[in-house]
Parts: C-alpha cells; sequence; structure tokens
C-alpha cells in the first residue's frame, strides 16, 4: 500500500513537472510548491494564483474523471483547494478547467459523490465520478 502511494506520488511529481514548464513558457517565475499544500500544486506570482495538477490515467478504461472532495473523514481536493485552475491528466492530454466550472458541472447536472475505499488506500474517500464527455464540456483550454 505504501508502494502504491509512493509510486503515485512520484508520477504525480512527473505531472506536475510538464504543467509547471508550460505555464513557465509564459509565466517564468511559477513554481511548484514544495511540500504538501492542499489548496494547489503550482503557484503563479505573475497572476497571484495556484493550479491544482490531477491525474486521472484509468479515466482511458472507465470514461470517468474522479474528482475527490473528502479522504480519511477530511474535506480534501475539490473542497479545500484554492486554484483557479485544475489541469486533469486522463491518460493521453492535459485538460485545463476552471475550478469554479469543475463545480458548475458537478451543480448544473446534480451529481452526486461516491463513497470508496481505492485500490491500495486503506481509508475511505468520497468523490465525484464524472463521465468524461460530460465533464469536458467545461473545459477552459
Amino acid at each position: 500500500m505504501v508502494e502504491t502511494f509512493e509510486r503515485d506520488l512520484e508520477r504525480g511529481k512527473i505531472h506536475e513537472i510538464y504543467v509547471l514548464n508550460e505555464i513557465k513558457k509564459k509565466y517564468n517565475q511559477a513554481y511548484i510548491i514544495d511540500g504538501y499544500c492542499k489548496e494547489y500544486d503550482i503557484y503563479i506570482p505573475e497572476l497571484k494564483f495556484g493550479v491544482e495538477v490531477k491525474a486521472d490515467e484509468k479515466s482511458k478504461e472507465t470514461g470517468n474523471i474522479v474528482i475527490e472532495i473528502e479522504s480519511n473523514n477530511k474535506l480534501s481536493a475539490l473542497t479545500t483547494t484554492k486554484a483557479k485552475y485544475w489541469v486533469i491528466y486522463d491518460g493521453r492530454e492535459y485538460n485545463w478547467f476552471l475550478t469554479k466550472n469543475i463545480k458548475k458541472c458537478i451543480e448544473e447536472n446534480n451529481l452526486r459523490y461516491a463513497e470508496f475505499v481505492a485500490k491500495g488506500d486503506t481509508k475511505s474517500k468520497k468523490a465525484y465520478l464524472i463521465n468524461k464527455t460530460l465533464l469536458y464540456q467545461y473545459k477552459e483550454l
């Protein structure tokens, strides 16, 4: 289980670095937040906002993007983020969303979250399983 967490963390860092490098093409002061930060992963000083980076490669098989809201009975991810944008890697491409548009998708479509223990985890989480076709209607870029 620790192996899965560490592997996922390492994979997540790779995606953060990729997104950071794309942002730095235009905003060279952008940087990754060191350590754990539940508000966002990357900060862009020139624009004064953060970017959250997520990866859901399993969505290639499931057709759904997982948007977490609670983990181990603590608010997380979408409920604690202060990021203006979320970038979600779906195994094929990086998809940019205004955070408020992800929330808008959930609200406008009366989506309900699921509660489950993810493979490799021991604690339950709550998350929206949003069909990619639906969520991608709310994409920014």
